[in-house]
């Protein structure tokens, strides 16, 4: 299965709903009248693309439409996929191809963080890279379990300590043996936090300002500095539809976020909040999770996803 089709197939939900919701449109209002694109409008909405991003999607296509005469509905949708993959942040990286480089994981519990550092390491071992684990989830004795399960499957070290163990100290000693095996791709997961919680986000930034630091440190096997990109990456479960967008938004004002992986887009009808997150907040998508298997995680391309949503 090539990857589109592994990706369109993941997004079959919202694709089926969304294809339903504009066939109905083009029967009943196929003229680009007032109705026409209140119903596109209305429809966008209820896929979870967000009010900001669906706004400025139909103000796209209404200066398509009247700036290229197009005759009817049917040719306004036909360039949709295209205006959608104009709506996504473009990444100025991507940190999991970068030289060398450390990649904090963050997110609500049951987002997915665990599992989505398992499958990346996989790929980054089978890439030729020399990974690192990171287990600074201190909190949930699963989640240790869980990650030591990954690094056995792809043949990678983890670095972790006793549960309530201080997670930033974690991060520091992760770096540390990063800098010690010339580890290139160093991943790091972290305790879910409530994006509400004042106290854990707190403890959150901590974390990420000690990782910082220490990566900023490291040096080359000859002794000369060779710092480590450091990312933090949120992942969110696409299936909390609106509830993931005031997530993001609380943890990218905390974290200043480098990107989002929306995972579960195989189990929502609403795979249009991948758009409304990176619209509204200027956050690069730089995977997104189609299924359970290993191969599910898929690196992101706005065209191909736009396509793929849309059929």
């Amino acid at each position: 299965m090539s990857i589109f089709d592994k990706i369109s197939a993941g997004l079959a939900r919202t694709r089926e709903r969304l294809g339903e919701q504009l066939n109905v449109i083009l029967d009943r209002a196929p003229a680009l009248d007032e109705d026409f694109w209140d119903d596109l409008e209305e429809t966008l909405i209820a896929a979870d693309f967000g009010a900001p991003a669906t706004l400025d999607i139909i103000d796209q296509l209404q200066d398509s439409a009247q700036r290229l005469a197009l005759p009817d509905g049917r040719a306004v949708l036909a360039r949709l996929a295209e205006t959608i993959a104009g709506m996504f942040a473009s990444a100025a990286d991507d940190p999991f191809a970068q030289p060398r480089a450390c990649v904090l994981f963050v997110g609500i519990n049951g987002s997915g963080k665990t599992t989505t550092v398992g499958k990346l390491a996989r790929a980054g071992v089978e890439e030729g890279r020399r990974v690192l684990l990171g287990s600074a989830d201190t909190f949930r004795a699963a989640a240790i379990e869980q990650l030591d399960v990954w690094a056995g499957r792809a043949g990678v070290e983890v670095i972790k300590r006793e549960r309530g163990a201080d997670p930033a100290a974690v991060s520091f000693e992760v770096i540390e043996r990063a800098e010690a095996t010339g580890a290139d791709l160093v991943l790091i997961d972290t305790a879910g936090r409530l994006h509400s919680s004042d106290d854990l986000m707190r403890e959150l930034e901590k974390v990420v300002k000690v990782t910082r630091r220490r990566a900023e440190q490291v040096l080359d096997a000859a002794g000369g500095p060779a710092p480590l990109l450091v990312r933090t990456v949120l992942v969110i479960d696409a299936t909390t539809g609106q509830n993931g967008l005031a997530q993001a938004r609380e943890f990218d004002a905390r974290l200043d976020l480098d990107g989002v992986i929306i995972t579960k887009l195989d189990g929502t009808a609403k795979g249009g909040i991948a758009v409304a997150i990176s619209h509204e907040l200027g956050i690069p998508v730089l995977r997104i999770g189609v299924g359970e298997q290993i191969d599910d995680l898929r690196r992101f391309d706005p065209l191909g996803f736009a396509q793929a949503l849309i059929g």
